[in-house]
C-alpha cells in the first residue's frame, strides 16, 4: 500500500487537533476546578464563522476581522476554547475588585482568564510539537461565541490549524476596505 501525504492529511490535522484539544484539559487549572470547554469546528462551521466574522464588522468597525474571516478559510478546521464564569472565591483582587462578591457583573475572574491562556498556550505547544500550523485568534473566537457555540462561556478564543508548506496564518495581508 501507497499513501500520499496530500491524500491522508485532513485526517492527520484532525488527530492532532484533537490531541491539542486533550493538552488544553490537562493543562493546570486555578484550584484544580476545571471549567473550560472546548470544541473542534470544520467544514461548513469554518465558513460560518468568517461569514460572522465579516458580519461583525458592520457593528464594530474592527477591519481586522475581514483579514482573519478570509485567513481561517485557509484552516483544516479550527479549536475553539473557553471559560465558563466562575469566581474562585480566593478574594484576590487581581480582578479590580477586593473581594468576589464586590466584583462588578460581567468582570472575568482573573483566574478563570488565566486558565484560559495556559490551556491555550498547552494546546498551542501541543501543536509545535506536531509540527502544526496555528494562530491564536480573538476575533474567530468572539464570533464563535456570538455563535453561542460554547454555551456558557463569556470568553472564547479560536486556533485555526493548518498543514501546509507555509503557514497561512502568518505574514498576513491587512484588510484593504
Amino acid at each position: 500500500m501507497i499513501e500520499n501525504e496530500r491524500d491522508i492529511r485532513h485526517e492527520q490535522v484532525l488527530r492532532a487537533a484533537r490531541q491539542m484539544m486533550t493538552a488544553a484539559r490537562t493543562a493546570p487549572k486555578g484550584k484544580g476546578i476545571d471549567i473550560l470547554e472546548m470544541a473542534l469546528i470544520e467544514g461548513e462551521e469554518v465558513r460560518t464563522l468568517s461569514e460572522t466574522m465579516v458580519a461583525m464588522v458592520e457593528e464594530h468597525g474592527m477591519k481586522f476581522f475581514l483579514r482573519d474571516a478570509a485567513n481561517i478559510l485557509s484552516a483544516e478546521c479550527i479549536i475553539i476554547i473557553g471559560t465558563r464564569e466562575q469566581p474562585q472565591g480566593l478574594n484576590c483582587g487581581h480582578c479590580g475588585s477586593a473581594t468576589c462578591a464586590g466584583r462588578t457583573e460581567g468582570t472575568p475572574c482573573a483566574l478563570n482568564s488565566i486558565d484560559l491562556g495556559i490551556a491555550i498556550g498547552s494546546a498551542c505547544a501541543m501543536a509545535a510539537d506536531l509540527r502544526l500550523d496555528t494562530r491564536v485568534m480573538f476575533s474567530a473566537g468572539l464570533a464563535a461565541q456570538r455563535l453561542g457555540w460554547l454555551p456558557g462561556c463569556r470568553s472564547v478564543m479560536a486556533i485555526p490549524v493548518s498543514a501546509s508548506s507555509k503557514n497561512p496564518f502568518f505574514d498576513r495581508k491587512s484588510p484593504s476596505t
